[in-house]
Order: C-alpha cells, then sequence, then structure tokens
C-alpha cells in the first residue's frame, strides 16, 4: 500500500486537506442560503463522504504486495482486529455528530466564527490528547504555546458572534430607513430568469437585490433561508458550536487508538489497523448514523426545519450535485489528514483545523458576512484570524516522526 513516511509528504498532505476541508462546509451553507432542506443535503453528503473511504481504501489501501506487519486492506478485513476497528467506528460516531450540528449551528452563527470556535476546540482538547497518545513524538515546548492561541481565538470568535449579532439587530431595527422595499421582494430562488444576471449565492435569484450587509439583505435571506433564525435565542448557536466541538475533539484521538493500539487491545501477532482500514471502519459508521438521523429529522425536524418525506428527498434534485462535491471534499480531506498524522503524528495534523481560513474566504466572499458592520466586530474579526493563523504556524512547526 501507499504509506506516507517523509514529514515534507506528511505535511503536503495536511495542506491539501486543509483546502477540501475548509471548502465543504462554505457548499453545504450555500445550499442552506438558496433554501435547500438540511436534511437532503446531509443525506446526499453522507453518500459520497462514504464513497471516498472506499475509493481511498481500494486505491492507496491496495497499491503492492500485502505483508504480515502492513496488510492490505482487503486482508486485514477478516483478521481479528474488532477492539481497533470499535475505536475506529467510534471516531465516525461524534465526527457525524459534529458535522450534523455544525450544519444548524451555521445558520445561527454563521460559516466562519462556527469553524473558527468549534476548530480550536477540537485543537485544544483532540490535541492534547493526540499528544500523549503519540508518545510526545511532537514538541511540547513548540506545541503547546499553539494550542493556548486555539484557546484565545475561541474566545475572540464568541466574542465577533455577539459583536456582529448587536450590528444585526440595530440594522433590522432601523429596517423602516434602510432598504425597506427590499423586505418585500419574494423568495423566487426557485424561478429561473435566464436574462437576469446571476450570483453564485442565490443559484436562480436575480442580482437585483439588497446589497450585503444591509438589513435588506438580513431579511430576504432569512426568508430563503431553510433554517429560520429570526427571533430565537443568540445562545443556541453558541451552544450547538460548542457541543460540535467537543464532538470534532474526539474524533482524532479514537482514530489515533484505532492506527496505533495504544492501550494493547489486539491479540498477540494480530498487526495493528493501516490507515486505511480505520479509514473504512471510521467512515461506515458515520454514514450509517447519519443515514439513521437524518431520515428521523425528515419526519421529526428539529429548530424549526420544515417536516418533509424520503419520497420528496429522493425528487429534490436542487443543489443535489453541490452536496455530492461537498461529501467528496470533506472525504478525501479526513483521509488525507490521517495519512498526514499518521507519520508527523496526530497532535500536529490537528493543523488542518486552520479550516476555518479558508471557510472565512467564502464567507465573506460568498455570503456577505461581516458586511457593513462595527469597527469593534471588524477588531474583533482580525484579532481572531490572527491568533489562529499564529495558532496554525506553531502547530505545524511542532511536526515530530513516527518511529
Amino acid at each position: 500500500m501507499y504509506v506516507v513516511e517523509s514529514k515534507g509528504g506528511a505535511i503536503a498532505c495536511m495542506l491539501l486537506a486543509l483546502i477540501f476541508l475548509g471548502t465543504w462546509p462554505a457548499i453545504l451553507t450555500l445550499l442552506e442560503r438558496r433554501g435547500r432542506l438540511p436534511q437532503h443535503t446531509y443525506l446526499d453528503y453522507s453518500i459520497t463522504n462514504f464513497l471516498a473511504a472506499i475509493l481511498i481504501a481500494l486505491t492507496f489501501g491496495q497499491i503492492g504486495n500485502s505483508t504480515p506487519e502492513m496488510p492490505n486492506f482487503l486482508t486485514q478485513l477478516s483478521q481479528d482486529n474488532w477492539p481497533c476497528v470499535l475505536f475506529a467506528m467510534t471516531g465516525g460516531v461524534v465526527l457525524s455528530l459534529g458535522n450534523l450540528s455544525t450544519q444548524y449551528a451555521w445558520a445561527f452563527v454563521g460559516l466562519s466564527v462556527t469553524e473558527v470556535i468549534t476548530s480550536s476546540i477540537t485543537v485544544v482538547i483532540g490535541t492534547t490528547f493526540n499528544y500523549f497518545l503519540d508518545d510526545k513524538i511532537n514538541r511540547a515546548d513548540i506545541l503547546f504555546p499553539g494550542v493556548g492561541c486555539f484557546l484565545i481565538a475561541v474566545c475572540l470568535g464568541a466574542a465577533v458572534h455577539s459583536s456582529n449579532a448587536a450590528d444585526n439587530k440595530v440594522k433590522l431595527d432601523s429596517l423602516s430607513s434602510d432598504h425597506i422595499d427590499a423586505a418585500k421582494v419574494s423568495n423566487t430562488s426557485m424561478i429561473p430568469n435566464e436574462a437576469a444576471s446571476k450570483d453564485l449565492e442565490n443559484g436562480n435569484d436575480p442580482a437585483q437585490k439588497a446589497k450585503a450587509g444591509t438589513a435588506g439583505f438580513l431579511v430576504q435571506l432569512e426568508n430563503r433561508r431553510s433554517i429560520k433564525v429570526f427571533g430565537r435565542n443568540t445562545y443556541i448557536g453558541l451552544g450547538i458550536t460548542f457541543f460540535a466541538g467537543v464532538c470534532f475533539s474526539l474524533f482524532s484521538p479514537a482514530f489515533n487508538l484505532a492506527t496505533n493500539d495504544q492501550w494493547n487491545t489486539l491479540k498477540t501477532g494480530v498487526p495493528h489497523l493501516v490507515v486505511y482500514t480505520a479509514f473504512f471502519y471510521f467512515s461506515l459508521s458515520c454514514f450509517v448514523l447519519a443515514i439513521i438521523l437524518n431520515i428521523t429529522f425528515l419526519y421529526h425536524p428539529v429548530l424549526g426545519s420544515p417536516k418533509t418525506s424520503f419520497q420528496a428527498y429522493l425528487r429534490d434534485w436542487n443543489g443535489r450535485g453541490w452536496a455530492l462535491l461537498a461529501g467528496l471534499l470533506c472525504g478525501f480531506g479526513n483521509g488525507l489528514q490521517f495519512m498526514g498524522g499518521q507519520a508527523a503524528g496526530y497532535a500536529a495534523a490537528d493543523a488542518v483545523q486552520a479550516l476555518p481560513l479558508v471557510s472565512t474566504f467564502w464567507g465573506i466572499l460568498l455570503f456577505g458576512e461581516y458586511r457593513k458592520s462595527s469597527r469593534r466586530t471588524y477588531i474583533l474579526l482580525f484579532g481572531m484570524l490572527f491568533m489562529f493563523i499564529t495558532a496554525i504556524a506553531v502547530l505545524m512547526a511542532s511536526s515530530g516522526h513516527r518511529k
């Protein structure tokens, strides 16, 4: 099989994973803001997310000859390695819960703040676990100052959300003098209009709409989106975000235990799970839980999402291609992260949690996040991103090499 062994190869995997993992949340946010139901989107996403794991296992996991110490993917499926398989599947369960939660958190808190807070919590908790599980192969004097920077970024992220929510309240209070006509614009996102110019966020919406950052823009967005947030307590979004962050912080340590068996759960002579086998089981449990929960949410929706049905999901092709693409990006991103982590240490591989830098770029470019916000919000946003960039640089510098 193909195994990443050099530090340079591991960092290359991390950087590519960073781009993939930072882009798929923007795609799912795009669909929610167009009005596509999150249950439909996540079902599509889950299918290709699992497909990516199968493709990685059957390609990278099958290259070359199998050896007793490092068997290929198909060879290892029949071996007695269930204790480590259960660790991998546990990681998939918590990742699925985290991804599902963030789909709702994006609507309440925004793409940028959600990703920064969840990623920072992931690093603060998950990286600490991985450091000790990896037998301290990463430099502690560099690693933990980076973790401290992430912790500061969490606090700044919460402050950015609070400040931006206050800015939006002021805008809505002044709606009578700020694009009041825009509030009367009907939701026409499903009506094609080839003659009118279009933009990426609104799909088939005419480009004649309220400017990003205005009260009219906020009202148009609320009318169009599938998850309604007006009038809800802002702490709901933060609560969902922190829950997702805790879930994310556990999946990498669980995967680490699955591939390296630090707790000696395997029988004598049974080889450790290779990355590709562990990733297959990891993605399988993630897929099964996502299917069960989202089919349940079709008939018993949460947080004000409309009720739907499995038949309606099968007929809903609006945005399905984007959802399927998001699943592939996330699947390949996770696979690359684990391939790099097995070589350079999973604590250092948590550097891919810099994905909010990519997500924030998409949030500002596509969705007009923080347009016409207060100076205080901009200062907090700059501080949050600065601390995040600093933390990522420090974390990558702590990379070690697994013996």
